[in-house]
């Protein structure tokens, strides 16, 4: 696991070389990898120079914009999703509306913005491999790929925040930072050597490798479980059935990555910076709201692996919350909630004292 420690912070606009992008997670156990860098622009002395795009950028959006790119599975996940919800009005249930609201914080909050992102992406925390696997179940269950899919993604986003080689940048446009990116395949045609390259810890784990060919099983299994329930527990009502299946999933899961996309772009376009970064991420208090405190985002890009989200007493990171009561439980520890070694030093003299 690596460890946090001070890094150089890569210049503004400047693109990372293969050497800093050249190394795994795995690799050291002390070299902090390059997606959980603290990314602060740091005074430069030549700036004429234009360094050449890493490798690890490839496939650029250019390069990803091609017909023969297409994820039709992606295509076809989305599109289904969404022309579902267009019975939601029809099928309106307050029971359907209740499992929608709760299970969109499970798979919002619980699933992608503790167990995708600042579980399994940043290693923000340690948890036994039960824990990690729930969250990890949870998360596939938000319906936005898989954990090796997401995480891969993610990591590379840090690599190149705004720069030439990242998956979803509002420089490429805003609409395709919000969805359109994910109408093409993110690898260069060898999924396998991309995940190999990104997510070297998880590739390696084959209940990761399992969960990965189980995202469109593990959704029929919640269609079924939700219709059953509805059917059977309202006296045989197809409309109830119905109801919970619309609401429950596809209502609950269009929520939740519209709340996810909006990270991706408006937290990248509009909101205020607590810290001067080498990209444009920005904190968005409406953006917090929806994605359980994934809005406060310049401060996530200025120390990516802090779990906590907030740095001012007034930016409420629900999700945080419910990290500190893991912490109280037991169920995670070694949760970093500092910007780095210094930092760390200081609670810890702090609390033995």
């Amino acid at each position: 696991m690596a460890s946090v420690i001070e890094t150089p912070a890569k210049n503004k606009k400047s693109r990372p070389s293969d050497a800093a992008t050249g190394k795994a997670a795995a690799d050291s156990a002390t070299k902090t990898p390059i997606w959980d860098q603290p990314n602060l622009v740091e005074p430069v002395v030549d700036t004429t120079a234009a360094p050449k795009i890493s490798k690890h950028a490839h496939p650029t959006v250019a390069e990803r914009k091609r017909f023969s790119n297409v994820s039709y599975w992606a295509v076809g996940w989305l599109t289904m999703a969404h022309l579902v919800v267009l019975a939601a009005p029809f099928y309106f249930s307050w029971t359907g509306l209740a499992i929608m609201v709760v299970v969109h914080w499970m798979t919002g909050s619980l699933g992608i913005c503790l167990g995708f992102h600042r579980l399994l992406t940043h290693t923000g925390m340690k948890a036994k491999p039960w824990v990690r696997y729930t969250f990890a179940v949870i998360g596939t269950l938000a319906g936005e790929g898989s954990a090796l899919d997401w995480v891969a993604d993610h990591r590379k986003h840090h690599a190149f925040s705004d720069l030439e080689g990242d998956p979803h940048s509002p420089h490429d446009g805003s609409i395709w930072s919000h969805i359109f990116w994910l109408a093409f395949h993110t690898h260069n045609g060898d999924r396998k050597a991309y995940l190999q390259r990104w997510v070297p810890d998880l590739y390696k784990e084959r209940g990761m490798r399992i969960l990965d060919v189980m995202f469109l099983p593990l959704h029929i299994l919640t269609g079924v479980i939700l219709f059953a329930v509805g059917y059977y527990a309202f006296g045989h009502s197809l409309y109830m059935a119905t109801s919970l299946v619309v609401w429950g999933m596809f209502v609950r899961l269009v929520g939740v990555l519209h709340s996810t996309w909006l990270v991706n772009s408006a937290s990248h376009m509009f909101g205020y910076r607590n810290y001067e970064t080498t990209d444009d991420s920005r904190n968005n208090w409406l953006v917090a709201i929806l994605a359980y405190g994934e809005g406060w985002h310049n401060n996530h890009h200025a120390y990516p692996r802090m779990a906590k989200h907030g740095h001012k007493w007034w930016e409420f990171d629900i999700t945080w919350q419910a990290i500190r009561l893991l912490r109280a439980t037991g169920l995670v520890w070694d949760v970093v909630d500092y910007k780095n070694a210094a930092e760390k030093k200081a609670k810890e003299a702090a609390l033995a004292s």
